[in-house]
């Protein structure tokens, strides 16, 4: 089984990256941790794969809302 190494280089960006877990990101979202799985799942939400579990980047649940907002009359 061959396998990788991954060196985090400083000025890279990676030390600036924040992640939330699917249950906090429902919270923000006021969805069900489900409907975020879907999402992930789907790939209308971009996250990582740790372990058994999803982390879900801040900078993309941002991007999403933003992408979502809607203006009414």
């Amino acid at each position: 089984m061959a396998s990788s190494s991954v060196t985090l280089v400083a000025g890279t960006g990676l030390d600036d990256v924040s992640f939330l877990t699917v249950a906090e990101v429902a919270g923000v979202m006021r969805v069900s941790k489900m409907t975020v799985y879907r999402m992930v799942h789907s790939g209308e939400l971009s996250a990582v794969r740790v372990g058994r579990s999803f982390r879900v980047p801040a900078k993309a649940v941002r991007e999403y809302l933003a992408a979502a907002y809607v203006e009414v009359a």
